[in-house]
């Protein structure tokens, strides 16, 4: 009985302790935004474009690090092509033309770069001309199932009607590749109402590899999820005009290891998040037999580098009704609130039940978990105010929270080792 009792107490003590040792935030032995990424993209000499490119692509095709590209109008991918894009190599979206890259159903765009040689996305406009918007961005369609009735749509992009389609059954389907990528100054206002991303995720599938990706200075959101399977990790998004992560259309993501990084500055007149997470655009256009969105998300950190000035940044996260969004061992620091659920979310446990936050530190934040209706906001404080959900408030400056949150130096994201010991790991 002793024997039996000891390896019990034994098994308690390496699960508690494991648990006591998962990291917060982003995390790594060393520093992963370390070589491939920039946080200083106007002050970078390209060199000037050598090379065009416009109008389709329909056969497998390959861009090299010896030349740089400019992107004039919208390429178009088509005809289940390849297009193959060497380590190195730097694309120059055209202003006059709004370049934009878009990979149509089937075919697959391989932008493998490498952490000593990343590829690059970026504006055709020299230093000091640079500007949120300078051109399109990436455009991805794949033939993953979303939730639009018909299991098919088109993003409002202006685009080629024969061309511009999503969605399908096939949550497995592969775009191809993009790692150690950048995309700067990206996202095209197309009209009062509408922006290009710096990368739109329509109905892409699971196969598709999403890593190390750094989306600065779009001038709407940096990653959009139209539905989809997706697997992401090691995303940086840097001072977005919009949203950092937007997801809808029955997205189903898990991200990871992750971070939104936003300025009081860079910030749009409607209210920027972090993470905006709906299930649909408008319910009568939503089949509500097929899955609503669902968002896994752990070791993310979102921070506001202005930690005394909100400016046009709000809450971190925003939740619509009918979505299910998971938060785990994160770090949220400087927002007002923390998060906002729309307003008719707090009437009850069943959508309360599907939005959760684990083991996740609130830093400087001027508000915890409210409501858009003031009357639900006593009925969300009791159902998240469990201690077992490991939500520390706190309110350390980032200098202290963080390793070396500088953005004119080398900066690291990751938490404070000392901190992380003194906050209750």
């Amino acid at each position: 009985m002793k024997t039996k009792i000891h390896v019990i107490l034994t098994s308690l003590f390496c699960i508690f302790s494991l648990q006591a040792q998962q990291p917060k935030g982003i995390y790594g032995n060393t520093n992963w935004m370390n070589n491939w990424t920039n946080f200083k993209p106007a002050n970078t000499e390209y060199n000037e474009a050598t090379n065009i490119i416009a109008g389709t692509i329909d056969k497998d095709t390959r861009l090299t690090k010896r030349n740089t590209y400019q992107l004039v109008g919208i390429v178009y991918v088509t005809n289940n092509a390849v297009l193959t894009i060497e380590p190195g190599t730097v694309i120059r979206g055209d202003d006059k033309t709004c370049g934009t890259l878009v990979i149509t159903n089937g075919a697959k765009i391989m932008a493998e770069g490498l952490e000593t040689d990343p590829i690059v996305f970026t504006t055709n406009k020299e230093i000091n001309d640079r500007k949120p918007g300078d051109w399109g961005g990436i455009i991805i369609l794949g033939k993953a199932p979303i939730n639009s009735l018909g299991g098919i749509h088109i993003l409002p992009f202006n685009l080629e009607p024969m061309l511009n389609h999503y969605g399908g059954q096939d949550a497995e389907d592969n775009s191809g590749i993009l790692k150690f990528v950048r995309i700067e100054y990206s996202g095209r206002k197309l009209s009062a109402l509408k922006e290009l991303n710096g990368l739109s995720l329509a109905g892409v599938g699971r196969k598709t590899v999403l890593s190390n990706i750094q989306i600065s200075f779009s001038n709407d959101d940096s990653f959009e999820c139209y539905g989809g399977d997706l697997n992401m990790n090691n995303l940086i998004s840097y001072r977005t005009t919009d949203d950092d992560f937007d997801f809808t259309q029955g997205a189903q993501i898990n991200i990871n290891n992750s971070i939104a990084v936003r300025h009081p500055f860079s910030s749009d007149i409607s209210g920027s998040r972090c993470f905006e997470v709906d299930s649909y655009d408008k319910i009568e256009n939503t089949d509500m037999t097929k899955k609503m969105t669902q968002i896994n998300a752990s070791n993310i950190t979102l921070i506001n580098l202005e930690e005394n000035n909100q400016g046009l940044v709000r809450e971190s996260i925003y939740v619509r009704e009918n979505t299910f969004f998971n938060l785990n061992n994160s770090v949220v620091s400087g927002f007002s609130p923390f998060v906002l659920l729309e307003g008719n979310i707090g009437n009850g446990d069943v959508n309360l039940s599907k939005i959760n936050f684990k083991n996740t530190i609130i830093n400087n934040c001027n508000g915890g978990i409210t409501s858009e209706s003031a009357g639900s906001n006593g009925i969300i404080k009791t159902y998240y105010s469990n201690a077992a959900s490991g939500l520390d408030y706190t309110n350390i400056k980032n200098n202290n929270l963080f390793t070396m949150p500088n953005i004119k130096g080398n900066p690291d994201f990751r938490m404070n080792v000392n901190n992380t010991i003194a906050i209750g790991n």
